[in-house]
C-alpha cells in the first residue's frame, strides 16, 4: 500500500468519482430522471462514497480515516441496493445494472482492503507525528 500526498491520489477515491459520474449519466439518460426521490437518493449516495474518502483522508489520522472509509463502504452498498430498485422499476437495463454492480462491488473490496491495511498499520497519521525541531540546544563555540 503506497502513501499518498492528497486524497485525489487514492485509487478508491478515483473509482468512487467514476461511479458518481456513471450514476449521473444514468440519471440524465434513462427514465430514472423522472423518479425524483430515487434519483436524488442514488445521486447523493454515490457522491457520499467519494466525499467520505476525501473527508477521512483530510483528517490526517488513521482512526478517523477508517471511520470515514467505513461510511464510504456503507454508501457503496446503499448505491447497489438503489440500483436494484432502479432496475426493478424498469428505469435501467440489466446491462446497466450489471456494469455498475461490478464497479460498486469492486469499490467495496478496495475500501475493505484499505480499511484492513490501516487497522493493521502502526502509523497513526500525520497529525500524530512529532514536529522536527532543529538545534533544540543553543550551540556555543569555544574560542
Amino acid at each position: 500500500m503506497t502513501k499518498f500526498q492528497k486524497f485525489e491520489d487514492i485509487h478508491a477515491w478515483q473509482l468512487a468519482r467514476e461511479i458518481a459520474m456513471d450514476i449521473w449519466t444514468l440519471i440524465e439518460t434513462t427514465p430514472l430522471k423522472e423518479d425524483f426521490a430515487l434519483r436524488n437518493q442514488i445521486n447523493r449516495s454515490s457522491g457520499s462514497i467519494m466525499d467520505n474518502i476525501a473527508e477521512g483522508a483530510e483528517r490526517n489520522g488513521n482512526r478517523e480515516f477508517v471511520q470515514f472509509l467505513s461510511i464510504a463502504k456503507a454508501s457503496c452498498g446503499e448505491v447497489r441496493s438503489q440500483l436494484y430498485r432502479a432496475f426493478d422499476r424498469k428505469h435501467i437495463t440489466e446491462e446497466q445494472l450489471n456494469s455498475l454492480l461490478e464497479k460498486t462491488v469492486f469499490e467495496g473490496k478496495k475500501l475493505g482492503a484499505l480499511i484492513s491495511y490501516l487497522n493493521k498499520s502502526d502509523q497513526k497519521g500525520s497529525k500524530f507525528t512529532q514536529p522536527v525541531t532543529r538545534n533544540p540546544q543553543p550551540v556555543t563555540r569555544n574560542p
